[in-house]
């Protein structure tokens, strides 16, 4: 069994490859995130989008049937009950308009849908989650640097390497 890295479970790993491990994983979790806000996104915009093609949908029946659904309705109306035309006539409207509330409420329930959609807000949570926990991450205590190793001796050697840089350039 390996680690993510390639190197094998419960061998010391350098600092570099912790390191490179957690920007991996944190690069992985950070494009997860922006994924499901995404996919999120796209659910809350397909149902504002159903909202809108209802809603046109009740308008254009209202707009473009009427004249002739009410001539076919009407005169159906006064063929088989023998009423009055204009009666025949309003019923026909009246059946209009009840297609046209049915296919509104449709849009009122798939707009409240759609403006219910938590999408940003949840993947809002998660990333405050996620830095949360990274927050509170404590690293683990660096043992002791051998004598050659303290910042002292790396910043004399430092010093002296930029001394000899100096003078090879004059």
């Amino acid at each position: 069994m390996s680690a993510p890295d390639g190197s094998p479970v419960g061998a010391e790993r350098s600092i570099g490859q912790l390191f490179a491990s957690a920007t991996t994983d944190l690069s992985a979790l950070v494009h997860d995130e922006i994924a499901l806000a995404k996919a999120q996104l796209k659910q809350d915009v397909k149902r504002g989008a159903t909202s809108g093609g209802a809603f046109s949908l009740a308008g254009a029946l209202l707009v473009f049937s009427l004249p002739m659904l009410d001539f076919a309705l009407a005169y159906g109306i006064r063929t088989w009950t023998g009423w009055n035309l204009a009666v025949c006539f309003l019923l026909s409207f009246a059946a209009n308009v009840l297609v046209a509330g049915l296919l509104a409420l449709i849009g009122v329930v798939f707009a409240k849908k759609a403006k219910k959609g938590q999408g940003p807000q949840k993947v809002a949570a998660s990333v405050k989650e996620s830095a949360s926990v990274l927050q509170n991450a404590k690293p683990h205590p660096r043992p002791e640097l051998p004598d050659d190793r303290t910042p002292a001796a790396i910043e004399a050697a430092a010093h002296s390497s930029s001394e000899v840089v100096a003078r090879s350039s004059s």
